[in-house]
């Protein structure tokens, strides 16, 4: 995989990353964004989109000449270390112990860090362990000892925070305890580990703990105090860890500060510090940015630089406190396309300390790849001649096109599995789900890449919030809901399809959680991707055999529309003559449910009745049957041998008069290029043309309004255009 496709200009010697640290990837500096008080940076993008890619390649980028930190939030590694001591650790701390000690390391321009300041309260937390003995805390406390200062000699630190603490000083400072019985928490322990760290400080030292822990909530000034109450609120779980632990976060910052504000640092360190949160939508991730954010907010000021990975597009709704989306502010943002980034400054009126979090963000668009940026990429794989011409790397370049949407994981997966794919002569773009793909260092027999795709943009990114009774359902019921276009029958497939279950989902359920994942949504289809629609479609077909579990899906909604439509009298159906939106209950997918039910009835095996059904309404009404049209035959082909092709044409035998005949030949052309898995051109566009001028020209009131219709039709399909727009036909139109 190539970490920095899509993002050369994001990462290069002038672009957005060098600006934010303060340094080029070359080791020059830069004048740097955004200061004294600095936005934390949210890379937004649903899956596929490579916000955890650009991240790795940020860190490989500029670690050697920055202190950069990569942290997994979604890892389960942190909560598996705080589980041995759940009262005195939690993800949150081992995350923070993590970053500390990486820096502590850290062998770069002005050397490595130390943490003074976290270093008492993590020393404080010590006392929560099960045991509560003094040797238990003095064991817990002794794993964050070689946090407090640089190593100068072999277990000997020294420096101007502490009078030469030596490693174990704390224990013998707390056995002094030993063979009392002391019940666990007593007062006694937590005293003993204050005198320990205070008898050891140094006046400036003093003066620092006094700041920093003395404006601890409900501590009055007094630091000693203000440990007591962290300790205690972190003991106390919920809200109130949350507070200890948002606390601590910014005692590590204010370390980092302090290591580049001083003399020293001022003369040796340049550029500034950053961590890089992936994964920041996960409950460790929100809860780092909800806590640096809130201090930003209430004023303090650090120049550590935090981005973090956010999958939806407002960058999660806790940035907005609890608005709903249409009444929120939103943030700052920066598409990569427009060039510089945004200038960007904090709310200074006086509701400045109440405003959204949102306020002190800054949204990067994740790009998708360019048009040439993908064929690039197609082409680079290519592993053998092109006999044809290149006709066959010109097709897969535009079936990767559709079905990844510009998505730059999905390309890099389905460019890998094509590099010695034959597309059919009249393949389905789905066609190349099927190619085989290893992937790199992996042992594991070659799967299709459809397989590796619905892993690792489906399973490997569940929503955050989806319940652990839904998560082994998942992927079936957005594979069943890939033929849904509203919620309505959405909440049919859904009901159908947990039937049995105790705990059910509905369409406002996984709409939310698709929208939380990052999943864009659509007016027309449910499933709102079109890449994504069009894996869960081939997901779907091949459930069963003959791809009987597409058919029974589509018969279900075809039957509840067809009891739907009889259920109500002709005018609250609605033939949106004027316009209007018919049916009951619509959302607006269809413009009656007539249409809804002959939609679900054409992919379903009944094509000849839709015929039937649109030839009989087209007289009087061309324009709503023009737009009815579009509506039933916006549907996906089901797998096996097309002929649409060649009924289109002409070249299969229809029967009836004149007018079902040209109109069978027009809804399978219409099909065609609705579908927008197979190239329209300009064959398609004439045969859309002379189909149209034909019924034009027939005997039936309103037929002439039809010629103006083929003018507009084919212009359309000879440039791969939709003929119904919609969000993710639009959106993949601005990919070509």
């Amino acid at each position: 995989m190539c970490e920095e496709l899509g993002f050369e200009k994001l990462l290069g010697e002038e672009g957005f990353f060098a600006g934010l640290l303060g340094r080029t990837p070359a080791g020059a500096g830069r004048d740097p964004l955004y200061g004294p008080d600095l936005p934390v940076v949210l890379l937004t993008g649903g899956p596929g989109m490579g916000k955890g890619r650009l991240l790795r390649a940020v860190r490989d980028r500029f670690a050697a000449k920055v202190p950069v930190i990569h942290l997994d939030c979604a890892s389960p590694v942190y909560a598996d270390r705080a589980d041995p001591e759940p009262g005195a650790r939690s993800a949150t701390t081992e995350a923070l112990v993590e970053v500390a000690r990486r820096l502590s390391t850290w062998q770069g321009t002005g050397g490595s860090f130390a943490f003074p300041r976290l270093f008492p309260g993590l020393a404080m937390i010590a006392t929560g362990v099960t045991e509560g003995t003094p040797e238990a805390v003095a064991t817990e406390a002794e794993r964050y000892e070689g946090l407090a200062q640089k190593q100068r000699l072999r277990g000997l630190v020294t420096g101007d925070f502490w009078r030469g603490v030596l490693r174990g000083a704390i224990r013998n400072l707390l056995m002094t305890l030993y063979g009392q019985a002391l019940d666990p928490y007593s007062a006694a322990v937590s005293n003993a580990l204050l005198d320990a760290l205070f008898q050891r400080l140094a006046p400036r030292g003093r003066a620092e703990l006094e700041r920093l822990y003395g404006a601890y909530p409900g501590a009055a000034g007094q630091p000693r105090i203000g440990l007591r109450i962290l300790a205690a609120d972190f003991r106390a779980g919920g809200e109130a860890r949350e507070v200890a632990e948002s606390f601590l976060f910014r005692a590590l910052r204010e370390d980092l500060e302090a290591a580049y504000a001083s003399p020293s640092g001022w003369l040796r360190r340049v550029g500034r510090p950053a961590m890089l949160l992936d994964h920041a939508e996960s409950p460790l991730g929100e809860r780092l940015l909800r806590a640096v954010l809130t201090d930003r907010r209430a004023g303090q000021r650090d120049r550590v630089v935090i981005v973090g990975t956010a999958r939806r597009p407002d960058g999660g709704a806790f940035l907005h406190g609890g608005l709903p989306p249409e009444e929120a502010a939103p943030p700052a943002e920066y598409r990569p396309a427009d060039g510089a980034p945004p200038v960007w400054s904090r709310r200074t009126d006086e509701a400045a300390d109440r405003a959204p979090l949102a306020d002190g963000v800054v949204l990067l668009r994740m790009p998708l790849l360019t048009g040439d940026q993908l064929r690039r990429e197609t082409v680079r794989r290519q592993q053998r001649a092109e006999p044809e011409g290149g006709t066959n790397r010109r097709r897969i370049d535009a079936a990767v096109a559709r079905l990844s949407g510009g998505r730059p994981h999905t390309v890099i997966r389905l460019s890998a599995a094509a590099a010695a794919f034959r597309m059919p002569a009249d393949a389905n773009d789905r066609d190349i789900l099927d190619a085989p793909l290893r992937l790199p260092g992996d042992d594991t027999p070659e799967r299709p890449v459809a397989d590796v795709l619905l892993r690792e943009l489906i399973l490997d990114q569940l929503p955050v919030r989806l319940p652990t009774e839904h998560r082994a359902q998942w992927l079936d019921l957005l594979s069943h809901l890939s033929v849904a276009h509203d919620t309505e029958c959405a909440d049919v497939l859904l009901r159908h399809h947990q039937s049995g279950h105790v705990h059910h989902l509905t369409a406002h359920h996984v709409s939310q959680l698709l929208t939380d994942t990052g999943w864009p949504a659509c007016e027309r289809h449910f499933i709102g991707d079109f890449g994504l629609r069009q894996l869960l479609v081939h997901q779907l077909y091949g459930l069963r055999p003959g791809g009987a579990a597409w058919y029974a899906d589509h018969h279900l909604l075809r039957d509840h529309y067809a009891e739907r439509a009889a259920g109500e009298p002709p005018d609250a159906q609605g033939d949106g003559s004027n316009g209007s939106i018919g049916g009951a209950g619509s959302d607006g997918a269809f413009r009656s449910l007539t249409a809804h039910r002959m939609n679900h009835h054409l992919v379903s095996g009944g094509a000849d009745d839709v015929v039937s059904h649109l030839a009989a309404t087209l007289p009087g009404r061309p324009g709503a049957w023009c737009a009815d049209l579009l509506e039933i035959a916006q549907a996906p082909y089901p797998g096996g041998a097309d002929a649409r092709r060649e009924r289109a044409q002409g070249l299969v035998g229809a029967d009836g008069p004149p007018l079902r005949r040209t109109v069978d030949q027009l809804l399978h052309a219409v099909w065609l290029c609705e579908e927008r898995t197979r190239p329209t051109g300009k064959e398609t566009a004439r045969t859309l043309a002379k189909l149209l001028d034909l019924l034009s020209i027939m005997d039936f009131e309103g037929a002439g309004r039809l010629s103006r219709t083929a003018t507009d039709w084919s212009g359309l399909a000879e440039n791969e255009q939709p003929l119904l727009r919609c969000t993710c036909t639009e959106q993949l139109r601005r990919r070509r």
